[in-house]
């Protein structure tokens, strides 16, 4: 055993290694990202054959673990909340068949969104497909959740989600590591057929197992030293003030008679902690495993008048105790503006809630203006944007579809060159539709690695459509926006849209630099006036690569 000084991310990721998994599946997205390079660049697991590579998108990658749970072996799989969506389908099957070797899916929330298109609450997804839930409140349980959570989840026979969220990910704290474990031997399910062969008749079975063991998994979760019950050191303390009613916020006062009990999920009791140094004035319950606690939670409802629950992300374990409880505790929230309603939980938040004074050490100048990313000078991307733009001042209709990466930032000045971002392949199935609407000319433009993601159905579709659309794959060689991790489609991308069936005069491939403005130009222009599927690749390496290959030389 030793400490050290980790990320939340990376003592997930020496957790797993310590736990003895044998590889890890994952698409990088922030907050998640660094977990699955820890395990990369970990000396330890290559020594052990773990297999760690970058998978096309987070559905394959969840689809992957459990080909290696199935073998018997313990694995990881690591994603962002929003790439939970595109492994939905699995994810909620597993939920049915189960596992073998223990399998730990990390979901990492990015509530403020400061790097994400939403704020959504991984929890929700965890207690639709009735698997248990772990939400560590720092880096020492986020370490000894999955490092236990192997255990778990073989002992269960489930899987176990991991839900962290963005401070969590990207915060430091010691940790004190345990005895790292051997590898499981191969093995596969004896009752394999019934399990994961997910007929109807076998589906109806296996909805029944999962429906009986929710029983194990709340005594599991009730029984956890993850979820505490803490008294206050002076009790008379946990009685509600008078509070001056001209002197705090409406939302500051959570009720002036009776007791106020806390419920904190995950880093927010780490948040609850930094407001009371010296000892908890109020009962206080600590949820980090769910499903929730039923008994100390019917505990702390039975010793208080008042509730006040604090979560970083959605409403989710105040949303239950108003829908199951109907005994006259008020219960305060993000759901009735105690908390706000959107954006990640902090210390202040916190403090306001329990009706402390905030202070404030550091303000910022009104000189200081707010400075949003840009592409980087010398990104291939501006090459392409700046060529679009002069071509598409020649029509009066012309809409650009665009996708998530690095060039999602041509929505911002000076390029302006984009009219949609909505999902991971959305700029080629919003285009096609569009250009059926009779909307023209409809452009659409992805990077290589969301390409391989999720756009190669997209152009099956308008092949098999004729869709009158030019698709712009923009091929910077690399997963660009999460850090440059190696891309699925790097050296592919002709192959791919050959075999999809873009006719071979219609895909073209230019170097975005200056010197080819004008041909990019009419490249453009000529793909646009052919009426059917068009795949223009400006390929250039990205200059943040280049520039890294650069120094190791």
């Amino acid at each position: 055993m030793e400490k050290q000084l980790f990320l939340g991310d990376e003592a997930i990721a020496q957790a797993a290694i310590d736990a003895g998994i044998s590889g890890v599946y994952s698409y990088p997205g922030t907050p998640s990202t660094e977990i699955t390079e820890y395990i990369q660049a970990s000396p330890v697991a290559k020594e052990n054959g773990v297999r760690s590579t970058w998978c096309c998108n987070e559905k394959t990658a969840l689809e992957a673990a459990l080909g290696m749970s199935y073998a018997g072996k313990r694995t990881i799989s690591c994603m962002k909340h929003v790439g939970l969506n595109v492994a939905a389908d699995a994810f909620m099957n597993i939920a049915m068949t189960g596992i073998n070797g223990g399998l730990v899916i990390v979901t990492a929330d990015d509530p403020s969104m400061h790097s994400s298109q939403n704020e959504q609450d991984s929890r929700f997804y965890g207690d639709f497909a009735m698997i248990p839930v772990l939400e560590p409140s720092n880096q020492q349980e986020a370490y000894d959740m999955v490092y236990d959570g192997f255990e778990l989840s073989e002992r269960l026979g489930y899987p176990v989600l991991l839900r962290i969220t963005t401070r969590m990910a990207h915060s430091r704290s010691g940790v004190i590591t345990r005895k790292p474990l051997s590898q499981n031997q191969l093995s596969t399910p004896e009752d394999g057929r019934q399990r994961f062969v997910l007929l109807p008749v076998n589906a109806r079975r296996r909805f029944k197992v999962l429906i009986e063991k929710q029983d194990e998994f709340l005594k599991c979760s009730e029984e956890s030293s993850y979820n505490q019950l803490i008294l206050p050191l002076n009790p008379l303390k946990g009685t509600l003030l008078q509070h001056n009613a001209q002197s705090c916020s409406p939302n500051s006062l959570l009720g002036v008679v009776g007791k106020l009990g806390i419920i904190a999920c995950g880093i927010a009791f780490n948040y609850l902690q930094e407001n009371f140094i010296e000892g908890f004035q109020h009962p206080v319950l600590k949820i980090s495993q769910y499903p929730v606690p039923k008994k100390q939670l019917q505990q702390l409802v039975d010793t208080c008048d008042e509730i006040l629950v604090l979560e970083d992300g959605f409403p989710f374990v105040e949303n239950q105790l108003k829908g199951c409880l109907g005994i006259g505790v008020k219960v305060h929230g993000r759901l009735d503006g105690s908390i706000p309603r959107d954006g990640e939980l902090n210390p202040d938040i916190v403090s306001k809630a329990l009706g402390k004074e905030v202070k404030t050490y550091y303000t910022i100048p009104e000189v200081v203006t707010g400075r949003p990313p840009a592409l980087c000078q010398g990104c291939g991307h501006r090459d392409v944007y700046e060529a679009l733009n002069e071509v598409i001042k020649e029509y009066e209709n012309a809409k650009v579809f665009s996708d998530i990466g690095c060039y999602t930032l041509g929505a911002l000045p000076p390029f302006r060159a984009i009219d949609t971002c909505v999902d991971m392949g959305a700029s080629v199935t919003m285009a096609r539709g569009a250009a059926e609407a009779g909307l023209f000319p409809s452009i659409a433009v992805i990077g290589d690695s969301t390409f391989t993601h999720s756009g190669m159905t997209g152009l099956l579709d308008c092949v098999n459509n004729n869709a009158n659309v030019l698709i712009i794959i923009s091929d910077n060689e690399t997963t660009g926006m999460t850090g440059g991790q190696d891309s699925s489609a790097t050296g592919r991308l002709e192959s791919i849209c050959l075999g999809i069936g873009v006719e071979p005069e219609h895909l073209r491939v230019i170097i975005p630099l200056k010197k080819n403005f004008e041909e990019m130009k009419t490249m453009i222009r000529e793909e646009i006036e052919y009426k059917g599927v068009s795949v223009i690749i400006p390929r250039r390496e990205c200059i943040q690569t280049y520039a890294r290959k650069a120094k190791v030389k």
